[in-house]
């Protein structure tokens, strides 16, 4: 069965260039000829986007979904659990302990089997029309760094990965953010000058040793870069390392604040419990 969201993707470039009242009709009967569908499931829905043909999700998995809401750590956005308690500056103890370079982070979701279900097949498996709906979770819930934010920047991928996998999943969530909130994106603000292998497997530590000078920012764009205020895009955080990696470039670059926006995050990543002490990776 093809992917209703691909095709509802080209027809609305179409459709918007007529007239409303032709533009609805033409609408309607496209959602009656081809109805709209789950992205993630596939069932039929009568929920529609903005764009009045991609389906949103079903309410089954819209269910799944586990989405961050306050109480959450003012600096990473980690949500807070009411047991462990909330400093008074609203800091948790994981950023306590070692304070990240960033100066904000916000997630929509958490990285677990629901989210994976949307976000898997949008990085892996050319379900490009998932940025759409991504972005606009995101736009909730980083709402503050993005009214503050100067430009988009996302996370770079390596130009051999990126003619592998043919397209850049950060960009994409960087484009339809942008056309959300009117922030402008610079797609090139950052370039991986090494390729790294998967990060996957690796512990916290490992990670950050990896990407350790594997980003940096691109020359032509430093002169815009500098005092400018960023908010750096990406699909998922987990241990941060590729993150920190972008963060310290542009603060390299003289940027005057780096923030950071992404669809999900895990909620602890393993090697910092909540315990006052750091792991140190076996």
């Amino acid at each position: 069965m093809a992917d209703f969201s691909i095709h509802a993707a080209r027809a609305s470039r179409f459709l918007t260039a007529m007239p409303i009242l032709i533009r609805s009709a033409g609408l309607h009967l496209l959602n009656w000829l081809i109805p709209p569908t789950c992205p993630v499931c596939h069932a039929e829905t009568s929920m529609t986007g903005p764009d009045g043909l991609s389906g949103l999700l079903c309410a089954s998995c819209f269910a799944t979904l586990n989405f961050i809401v306050p109480p959450v750590c003012q600096c990473c956005g980690r949500p807070m659990d009411a047991a462990e308690g909330i400093a008074p500056d609203g800091v948790c103890e994981v950023c306590r302990i070692k304070p990240p370079r960033f100066r904000h982070a916000r997630a929509a979701l958490l990285y677990d089997d629901g989210s994976r279900r949307i976000i898997l097949p949008f990085k892996h498996a050319d379900r490009m029309a998932h940025a759409s709906l991504l972005a606009r979770w995101m736009a909730d819930s980083g709402g503050d760094l993005l009214r503050q934010a100067d430009w988009l920047v996302p996370v770079p991928l390596h130009p051999s990965r990126l003619r592998q996998r043919r397209y850049n999943q950060s960009a994409l969530l960087c484009r339809a953010l942008s056309r959300l909130t009117g922030v402008p994106v610079m797609l090139d603000g950052l370039q991986r000058i090494r390729r790294t292998p998967s990060l996957g497997t690796l512990t916290a530590r490992q990670r950050q040793q990896m990407m350790r000078g594997a980003i940096q920012t691109r020359a032509a764009r430093r002169q815009k870069l500098r005092a400018a205020r960023i908010v750096v895009v990406d699909d998922v955080m987990t241990s941060g390392a590729t993150i920190s990696a972008c963060v310290r470039a542009l603060y390299a670059a003289g940027a005057a604040s780096v923030d950071v926006l992404t669809a999900a995050r895990v909620e602890l990543p393993d090697e910092i419990p909540l315990s006052g002490q750091v792991k140190t990776p076996m």
